[in-house]
């Protein structure tokens, strides 16, 4: 190397000229790696607290800015709101927390309200449904459609707004149950966080459309299944009665199933639930379980041992109960079971928490 052979002929150092010298040692120098200088720049420092300053001003105004929200917004301004929160979410209290996701709830309703005249209701459910496959229809169809639904049906998947098939020519627009899922749920209580991410798996496709079960035996075992193992590793849940209906729901439709899909009519049961309930039969420790073996019992009893040993509450006899209902009745009193149907009660089945209807 040139410095190699410098370093080694010291003497020839001597031998340069006074401009060659300096060129040298000017190489060298440049070689030469400066000591590191630690320190923190003011601008940083400054910079940090004012980000600080503007986040406590965001948080204290989310509340008013998320009421504004209407049926006249953007979706870009429901964006910015979501950003918002998950800036102001882990700072606050979970009461706070609970307060804001209330906020939301309204939020996403009051943006997704649509009002329609008969004819714009029509054209709305039939271009939703896609009734209508030839694109000249479609075209026609939409241009029928409010403004609003316009808007909505061009930006449907953004800002977890999507539209929703009830069954039964029933379409309709609500927040995907992913929603609460990644926008709040990451920031609240364990117990709370388990509900909501659990539940917003369970309905991101319905369980029930139009008076039809659509999942099957086995799956409505396990989620009953899991709502009873929920009520016991969270006991102080503030979802701890959301967890019990859906507990009671699922275990109906195991065991009840719907007005237009009985699980057992009188004379047999349908062949996948039994053979579910068999399994479950055969498992210990669960209420569930302790229901499954009930069933079998109550299955092989006859009207007339059923009829003596099930005595249903005075309630139940002055209904004048059909042949059907009195059935399900004594079954539900022989196994301990609380029945409750999808519409009853709090809309459990199609969003990650239980919404009031």
């Amino acid at each position: 190397m040139f410095f190699d052979r410098v370093a080694v002929n010291h003497s020839s150092l001597f031998s340069l000229k006074p401009y060659a010298l300096i060129f040298m040692y000017a190489l060298l120098a440049a070689c030469q790696k400066p000591e590191p200088v630690s320190f923190q720049e003011p601008a940083q420092i400054e910079a940090s607290s004012t980000q600080t300053l503007d986040l406590t001003d965001l948080c204290q105004k989310i509340d008013k800015n998320m009421s504004e929200i209407d049926a006249q917004r953007t979706t870009f301004a429901l964006e910015q709101i979501n950003q918002d929160l998950k800036l102001c979410l882990p700072l606050l209290g979970f009461q706070q927390q609970k307060h804001l996701l209330g906020l939301s709830n309204k939020m996403y309703h009051d943006f997704l309200s649509v009002e329609r005249t008969p004819q714009q209701q029509r054209a709305f459910e039939s271009y939703a449904l896609e009734m209508a496959q030839h694109p000249t229809i479609q075209q026609s169809l939409f241009e029928q459609l409010t403004i609003r639904d316009q808007y909505l049906i061009k930006h449907q998947g953004q800002s977890y707004v999507e539209l929703f098939d009830a069954g039964e020519g029933q379409v309709h627009y609500r927040r995907s149950p992913e929603y609460l899922a990644k926008i709040f749920a990451p920031y609240l209580p364990v117990a709370e966080q388990e509900f909501i991410e659990h539940l917003a798996i369970q309905n991101q496709y319905p369980a029930v459309i139009g008076g039809q079960v659509k999942i099957d035996a086995k799956e409505i075992a396990d989620r009953a299944l899991y709502w009873e193992s929920y009520l016991q590793q969270y006991p102080k849940s503030s979802y701890h009665q959301d967890a019990r209906h859906l507990l009671n729901l699922y275990s109906t439709l195991l065991f009840i199933g719907l007005d237009a899909q009985r699980v057992y009519d009188g004379y047999t049961v349908h062949s996948n639930y039994l053979e579910e309930i068999e399994r479950l039969a055969e498992l210990k420790n669960s209420s569930v379980t302790d229901q499954a073996r009930l069933f079998l019992k109550f299955v092989a009893l006859s009207p007339e041992q059923r009829a003596a040993q099930i005595i249903l509450p005075a309630s139940a006899h002055a209904q004048r109960l059909g042949a059907d209902q009195l059935l399900q009745r004594q079954l539900a009193h022989f196994i301990q079971l609380r029945m409750v149907q999808p519409d009853q009660g709090k809309d459990c089945l199609s969003d990650a928490i239980c919404l009031e209807r």
